[in-house]
Parts: structure tokens; C-alpha cells; sequence
């Protein structure tokens, strides 16, 4: 391209024109969505109007060491530098910051004093503590675990689909679990007494059984029973479905002579935090969802600035990590004020996510229902959707499918066909690749007849630059005289690349954040598209008898994706500067160390969509009648005079 011109940032098509002052750079691939925008918002893009292009008086290699310096700052750091805003604070009327105080505690109160465990109080193990109180076993497809007959606590549930490493002896996820376990989570539900005196059951009462089931199961409901000094019974039936979803059905009558209000509660404690990934494409903390408007709150967030809460009628509230999630899930036709808590004055970071609904009065005799669910399980998009199917107020919003949902979930939707389709979610991402090149096969025809234009007119440029090399001012002239004259526009080839960006945005974000990617295997060495490329080229894929450091774990795939990006950057015609040639032929390397700790279901995609486009810009140039030439040496040459 021309003096002040323009080079391309695109991944697989993705492209941004960026002001330069070198002819002929010729497209630069950058691999990664939304990195061209970062960059474009550093360095200042100037589109060009009506075929006219602004130039700028400013050293050649100035220019391009700021591109090249502030592209490897955004491609490695954008994350951190340019994290996306945080959601708005709720609305007053709709959210309400504030400490906790005695009136809540009242009504879902946080475990105080030798109830929250320190780490250096654990001396017993998970299984030593669940043995030492009297459980009833739950039994599902995917579930396994208990719950305490005190406090009739959901304390203990294990996902039997899914290990804690890919290694097959690797234990079962544990999802809940008990106090005084090195990581205690767990839901509990019950009454609290408003007005009035009564004793209620709490976390220390101690239910009865009453259903001949031995075990909970989707085909045996369970049946528990707490009665009270004061004449106050609970009847308690929990029953489970096939996946994930446990339901608990209250049943509170008033035997005594005196009139009370009650609300009924739920609430859902982590004591300590498991390990975050600590990337903000996918949402670790409190989530849940008011007047059909999703609210993700960090635990940060919670703990340093106060205690959040809302109010709805449905909607539902939960913690959740990454692929995992436990969830409360109230009544769905009644209003509910739902928190997200920290209890600062705990040993140990302790949170809780935690609901309560509309009081009841209840007078002599009179009874009250209530109907509680609780979602402990895997973030599985046909379970999460079929939830929401049957009334649970936008509970498809647990996933976090980000800011381009309306194509990410068709993406993913395609991608989870295709896998079911071939059986291999590596080859899913290949065919979705072909799909994609097909969709956009119009765009990318523009971009790479607009490069081919481009390369063709490379000898006049250099013939110019080299005739006006010393008077800027005619250099323009000239160049611009130049594009007139042969209709070329020199951002033609980028523009229409730029309606791309969302789609390789959304692709990235259904590889990292859906669980059917986790442990999902391809080919080879490759049994898992959700973690990087085990292999390193520094001890030749494993050849060599010793283990590398993690940031020159530099596997096959990366190494291959680094190839087809040279020979892709070969293709268009070179930098005339051999300062400038030398910076572009050491882009691959550096981007090949950036992707090697990528998602190789990514750095698969990547390679794939390099070859679709070098195949596709070939042909395209031979058709228009340009060289094929790779200038492996990548030597600016000067023309004759």
C-alpha cells in the first residue's frame, strides 16, 4: 500500500485499516477478535472518503514500530488494559446496596463463629465429615451424593459426568460440600419467623424421615418431617429429575394458639473460593437474574463495596464458576428479595447467595405452602434451556454467551450438531471453519481482489517512492494520482472484512466458555480442545526426556498455525523498507508463542482458516493474472531506474 496508506489486521478475514506511512506492507495477520478495534482506537484509523485518503508527514519507521509495539501490547495485554466495563449499578428502586443487618439476619442469617471453619481447623477429611451425620443418599444419572438430616443441608453433591482432571483415575467433580470440608458450599432452605414467638427448624434441628424410599432418586421422592415445642410442624418433600434440578416442597402448619408471620428463605453459603480463572470472558461469582435482567456480580465486588440486593417477582439467584453452577430458584409467581452477601467478619472469605420471599400470616390451625428449587450441576446448554423452557424466568442467561449472544448461541448450536453429527468436536470445528469461509465467501472475494489489485501495482509504487523519495509532499501527489488512475481504493480490501469481527468474537467465546468443549478430545495428542497444545517444540513434542517452562510450551498446532500465518503474509507483496521487512517476518514467531497457550479447539480453528484463505487468495490471484510468488526471502529490491 502507499505512503500513509493503510496495512490490515484481520484473523482469518478480520481486517483493519490502520494509517502507515510504507507502501505495499500488504495484509499483516493478527490472531485475535476485537484486538484490531483496540489497536484501531490507539493509533487513530482514518477511513477513507470517497476514494480519498488523508496522508500524514511523519517518519516511516516511526509509524510502523508504534503499530508493531502497540499490536503485540494489545494482542498480549488487552485483557488487563482494556477490561470491559463493569454491569451498571442496579437501579434504586430495583437494587439496594447495603451491610448486613440484624432485621436480614432474621431472616437468612450467615453462619457466625465456630460454624465457619478456617483452613487450619480442618483436620478430617471430605468423607471422614460426611460419615460422621446421618445422611439420605441421592441417587441419579448424573448425580450422586446426601443430604444431612440436620438441618436438612444439600451438602454433598459429586457430578459423576464430568472429572476434576483429564487424567481417567481423576475424582468426580464435588460441587457441595459440608462444613468443616476444606471448601464448604451449600444450600439450606426454611422458615423465619417475622412476628410473633415460635420455634422454627434451623441449620442444628434434627428432621424425621417419613417416606419407605431408602434412597432420594427421580423415582422416589423423599419425605421429611420437623415439629416443633410450640406447635409448629414442617412437612418436607424433596424429589430430583433426571439432570440437575432438586425441588423442594414445604408444607408449614400453625397448631399452636397464636397468630405469626413467616417467610419462607433459601440460601446457598461458600466458605473459602475454589481456584478462578480469572479471565473476564467468562463470569466466576454471584449471578442470578431480577425482573428478567441479568445481574453477574464479582466476589470482590461484594466483599469490598457491600452487600447487593434485588427485587422481582421470579427470577432466581446462585454462584456460579465456569462450567459449574448451584442456583436457588424460588416461587416464580410471587415477589422474592433476592441478595448477594460476604460476611466480612469471618476467617475465612465466606459469601452467600440467598433469597426471601413474601411473608405469610398464619394464624391457629392454618397452614402455608411453599415451593423451593435448588440447580447444582454442569452449565449443559439443552438443560440450562429446558429450565428456562418450563418457566424459569430467563434461566438461559446463566451461560454467559456475551456481548454478541444473538450469534454466539447459533454458533454454538451449529457446533454441538456437527460434533453430534461426525462424533468428534475437533472435526466440528473444522466443518463450522468451511461454513463460515462459505458464509463470507463474498466479503473475502472483495478483500483478496482488492489485495491482488494492490500487489499488481507494487512495481509503479516502488518506482515512485524511489522517483520522490526525498519530496514527500510529491511522493502523495503522485501515489494518489496513481489510485485514481487504476480505481483502486486502498481500504477496500479491509472494510468489508470489519462485519466479521463479531463472528470470530462469538466463535471465540462458545470455544472457552461451554463445558461441551472441556475434555473434549480430537485427534492425537490432543484429548482436550478446552487447554493449550501439551507438546512444546523445546523438547521436540516430548522427544526429549525433560519438562519445558510453560511460556515455551509451544505444541504442533501452534507451531503449525505459525506457518500458514508466513506463508499467508508471504502471499502479499513485501515492504520495500528492510527494516520494515525484517519486523513483519518475525510477526509469525511472536504470535506462534502468543496462541501456544490458547485453546487448541482455537489454534485449530486458526490454522484451518489460514489454509481456507491462502488456498482461496491463490486462486484468486491467478485468476486476476498476479504472481504467485512467496518472497520467502522477504528483501525489499529496488526498482530500475
Amino acid at each position: 500500500m502507499a505512503h500513509g496508506v493503510a496495512f490490515c489486521l484481520h484473523a482469518g478475514g478480520l481486517c483493519v485499516a490502520i494509517p502507515l506511512a510504507e507502501q505495499n506492507l500488504g495484509p499483516l495477520t493478527l490472531y485475535h477478535p476485537l484486538a484490531a478495534l483496540r489497536l484501531r482506537r490507539l493509533v487513530g484509523l482514518h477511513l477513507f472518503k470517497n476514494k480519498q485518503v488523508s496522508l500524514h508527514d511523519m517518519s516511516d519507521n516511526k509509524n510502523l514500530a508504534i503499530a508493531v509495539v502497540l499490536s503485540a501490547v494489545v494482542l498480549i495485554g488487552w485483557q488487563m488494559l482494556f477490561p470491559p466495563p463493569q454491569p451498571p449499578a442496579p437501579a434504586p428502586s430495583e437494587a439496594v446496596t447495603q451491610s448486613p443487618s440484624t432485621e436480614l439476619d432474621n431472616v437468612a442469617p450467615l453462619d457466625t463463629g465456630s460454624a465457619l471453619e478456617t483452613q487450619a481447623q480442618i483436620k478430617l477429611s471430605r468423607e471422614d465429615i460426611l460419615k460422621q451425620s446421618e445422611r439420605i443418599n441421592l441417587r441419579s444419572p448424573l448425580v450422586q451424593g446426601s443430604i444431612a438430616v440436620k438441618g436438612s443441608a444439600i451438602d454433598n453433591i459429586v457430578l459423576t459426568q464430568y472429572r476434576q482432571e483429564l487424567d481417567q483415575n481423576s475424582d468426580d467433580i464435588v460441587l457441595l460440600s459440608p462444613k468443616g470440608s476444606e471448601l464448604p458450599f451449600f444450600a439450606r432452605f426454611g422458615w423465619s419467623l417475622l412476628a410473633g414467638k415460635a420455634a422454627l427448624p434451623d441449620s442444628q434441628s434434627i428432621w424425621t424421615k417419613t417416606s419407605t424410599c431408602q434412597d432420594l432418586s427421580p423415582d422416589c421422592p423423599l419425605t421429611l418431617t420437623w415439629s416443633g415445642p410450640d406447635g409448629i410442624t414442617v412437612n418436607r418433600t424433596i424429589s430430583t429429575d433426571e439432570s440437575y434440578m432438586i425441588t423442594l416442597e414445604d408444607e408449614i402448619i400453625n397448631q399452636s394458639d397464636a397468630v405469626m408471620t413467616l417467610a419462607p428463605y433459601g440460601l446457598l453459603r461458600r466458605v473459602g473460593l475454589p481456584k478462578l480463572e480469572n479471565f473476564y470472558i467468562a463470569h466466576e461469582g454471584f449471578i442470578g437474574v431480577s425482573q428478567d435482567t441479568l445481574q453477574e456480580v464479582s466476589y470482590d465486588s461484594v466483599y469490598d463495596d457491600g452487600d447487593q440486593s434485588f427485587t422481582s417477582t421470579g427470577g432466581w439467584v446462585g454462584i456460579t464458576d465456569k462450567y459449574f453452577m448451584a442456583t436457588l430458584i424460588p416461587d416464580q409467581t410471587v415477589p422474592v428479595r433476592m441478595q448477594m452477601r460476604a460476611d466480612r467478619k469471618a476467617a475465612v472469605q465466606t459469601y452467600q447467595a440467598e433469597y426471601t420471599a413474601q411473608e405469610v400470616q398464619l394464624g391457629s390451625g392454618e397452614k402455608a405452602q411453599y415451593k423451593h428449587r435448588l440447580f447444582a450441576g454442569a452449565k449443559v446448554v439443552e438443560f440450562i434451556d429446558g429450565y428456562a423452557d418450563a418457566g424459569v424466568s430467563r434461566f438461559d442467561l446463566s451461560i454467559d454467551w456475551g456481548w454478541f449472544f444473538f450469534l454466539t448461541k447459533p454458533m454454538f448450536i451449529v457446533l454441538d450438531f456437527l460434533n453430534k453429527l461426525v462424533g468428534n468436536f475437533g472435526v466440528a470445528i473444522i466443518l463450522l471453519t468451511v461454513l463460515v469461509k462459505i458464509i463470507f465467501f463474498p466479503l473475502a472475494n472483495t478483500s483478496y481482489k482488492a489485495m491482488s489489485r494492490m500487489k499488481a501495482l507494487t512495481p509503479e509504487m516502488m518506482k515512485i517512492r524511489e522517483r520522490y523519495k526525498d519530496d514527500k509532499q510529491k511522493l502523495q501527489q503522485e501515489t494518489m494520482e496513481l489510485y485514481k488512475r487504476e480505481k483502486v481504493n486502498p481500504v477496500s480490501g479491509c472494510l468489508p472484512m470489519l462485519i466479521q469481527i463479531p463472528v470470530f468474537f462469538a466463535l471465540y467465546k462458545v470455544l472457552f466458555t461451554t463445558i461441551e468443549m472441556r475434555h473434549a478430545p480430537f485427534f492425537g495428542w490432543i484429548e482436550d480442545l478446552s487447554a493449550p497444545d501439551p507438546t512444546s517444540l523445546f523438547n521436540l513434542f516430548g522427544l526429549l526426556p525433560y519438562d519445558v517452562p510453560g511460556f515455551l510450551m509451544i505444541g504442533i498446532w501452534p507451531v503449525l498455525m505459525g506457518m500458514t500465518m508466513f506463508v499467508q503474509q508471504k502471499l502479499n507483496p513485501p515492504p520495500t523498507d528492510p527494516t520494515q521487512a525484517q519486523i513483519f517476518a518475525f510477526l509469525p514467531v511472536v504470535f506462534t508463542f502468543m496462541l501456544g497457550t490458547f485453546a487448541a479447539g482455537l489454534v485449530i480453528y486458526w490454522t484451518f482458516n489460514n489454509l481456507l484463505s491462502i488456498l482461496q487468495q491463490a486462486l484468486i490471484m491467478k485468476r486476476m493474472g498476479v504472481p504467485i510468488e512467496l518472497h520467502i526471502g522477504n528483501k525489499a529490491k529496488k526498482p530500475n531506474s
